[in-house]
């Protein structure tokens, strides 16, 4: 059990609790492949890790089972590298906390409902969230859909440990989107059968997206492992594998890779035949991506990401819920 209260989940471990789970974590349902690393951090290991490779079970196991790292456990060096690169700045747990009371004040229409803050820390309630006076429901709060935009470890969603400091919250103090969610599920079920079905839903509506893949399958494994940690403080007891491999289902479509800005897999855009000068010759005329060339967000030769509509029980496209006023 030493391995839930490491920063550092180590994938080695997830696949001895079952080797399907972890091909379910690098599952990207946009491309029906694997994420890709869409970074150049790992070109030293050779073949299968430049940046448009797929990330596999076999390239982060094993003797390469310490290949994947959170960014405290980084070394400075490539710490700075990846600002420099991607601007990959993480952000502290207090301001998270901060920015996620903003959300919930709004919500429940008064302050200090999960902690009081208390400058750079904070007290947390531990009386039972009280939903009087809000016309809404505990249920409410639960199913209102959240997403963290470049997530990174996804700091905002679950914190289990600050992604600046390196340093472990107990459970009782955290303060992620999701956190809350799965708090307000533990204070209104009373049976295994129903706190489960209420957290999936809750997990159905967290979500969150990353360019970098080494990142996004960090951010992953943390919301998996979240679940672990809320599980056995309410039961006193590890879940069974099938439980994770639904909730691994549900954070593989809802925890996904995509270039923020043109709504398609990072990198994945490429040149189009304008004019093949003869089917016996190779010197053809490419034209650019027509999206990445006029900023058009809707023309792109890339990889479209897909989100699963946990209502409809069927994909759609991202872009096609850009601009749509929220639910």
């Amino acid at each position: 059990m030493s391995e839930l209260n490491e920063v550092d989940i180590r994938e080695n471990y997830i696949k001895q609790l079952d080797p399907k789970l972890l091909s379910i974590l690098l599952k990207d349902h946009s491309s029906g492949k694997n994420i890709i690393w869409a970074t150049d951090n790992y070109l030293s290991k050779g073949s299968g890790y430049e940046s448009f490779d797929e990330m596999t079970v076999k390239k982060i196991t094993g003797r390469l089972g310490l290949i994947i790292r959170p960014r405290i456990k980084k070394s400075k060096r490539e710490q700075q590298h990846r600002i420099k690169d991607k601007a990959e700045v993480f952000t502290p747990s207090w301001i998270c906390n901060n920015q996620n009371n903003l959300v919930d004040n709004a919500w429940f229409g008064r302050e200090n409902v999960f902690n009081k803050e208390n400058g750079i820390t904070w007290i947390t309630n531990n009386e039972k969230i009280d939903f009087s006076g809000t016309n809404r429901t505990w249920q409410d709060y639960v199913l209102a859909n959240r997403m963290e935009i470049s997530c990174g470890e996804a700091p905002y969603l679950v914190s289990r440990y600050d992604t600046v400091t390196g340093e472990w919250l107990d459970l009782k103090n955290r303060i992620g989107i999701l956190d809350r969610k799965l708090r307000i599920v533990t204070e209104n079920t009373t049976s295994e059968q129903e706190w489960y079905e209420w957290s999936l839903k809750a997990f159905k509506a967290t979500y969150g997206f990353e360019w970098q893949g080494d990142s996004l399958l960090i951010a992953r494994e943390n919301i998996l492992f979240t679940f672990i940690d809320y599980y056995i403080e309410r039961f006193e007891n590890y879940p069974i594998i099938e439980y994770l491999m639904e909730v691994a289902k549900i954070i593989s479509w809802n925890i996904f890779q995509m270039d923020g800005l043109k709504f398609v897999i990072p990198n994945s855009c490429k040149p189009i035949i304008k004019k093949q000068m003869s089917m016996f010759d190779d010197e053809s005329i490419y034209e650019d991506c027509e999206g990445c060339k006029k900023c058009n967000n809707h023309k792109h030769t890339g990889i479209y990401v897909k989100i699963m509509d946990w209502e409809t029980k069927r994909s759609k496209k991202f872009i096609s819920l850009v601009g749509r006023k929220a639910k």
